[in-house]
């Protein structure tokens, strides 16, 4: 599932530098979706597959706040860029005259760049949450199996939810795959 997530990601980002059909806003904001997305399971699940390949549980102190500030940077930052993207969709939808003047190519810059650093602004406040709900009494199993759906299973569902079922990526990707 994670090289499926991983080579699922790469290949929307490949499809949208490649094709330069693909150079417009809603594009742009799906291949950064895709890099988020790469980052945020790749700050979770090498750990979680070497565990499960040892048999070991183990992690230094160091090594999980790292990965906790991670996850929650990539999480926030995921959910920011999806609501770029509604935003994005809402201006297509309710203003198409002047979708190209106010989706232009500064303002989906600078819309990234607030996704991105929002997330080390909202990860104080997150980590907050994180470390208060954790004194809270949980059922590990079923905790174990909402962490598992969030963090590989939608990260993987991704591409083909956004871009696969898109006629402009398949095009492209079939142009960059040479078929």
């Amino acid at each position: 599932m994670y090289m499926v997530t991983v080579f699922g990601n790469l290949l929307i980002i490949l499809a949208v530098s490649s094709d330069s059909h693909l150079h417009t806003p809603m594009y742009f904001f799906l291949s950064n979706l895709s890099l988020v997305d790469i980052c945020f399971t790749s700050t979770t699940i090498p750990k979680m597959l070497r565990n499960i390949h040892t048999q070991s549980r183990v992690i230094t102190y160091e090594g999980c706040i790292t990965q906790m500030y991670f996850f929650i940077v990539f999480a926030g930052l995921d959910n920011l860029i999806l609501t770029v993207m509604a935003y994005d969709r809402f201006v297509a939808i309710c203003h198409p005259l002047h979708y190209m003047v106010i989706m232009n190519p500064r303002l989906c810059g600078l819309l990234v760049l607030v996704c991105w650093i929002m997330i080390v602004s909202l990860f104080y406040g997150s980590s907050l949450g994180v470390y208060l709900s954790s004194a809270a009494p949980q059922n590990a199993h079923l905790s174990t199996t909402a962490s598992v759906l969030y963090t590989v299973v939608t990260p993987m569902l991704n591409p083909f939810i956004y871009s696969l079922r898109n006629n402009d990526i398949k095009r492209a990707l079939e142009r960059f795959l040479g078929r």
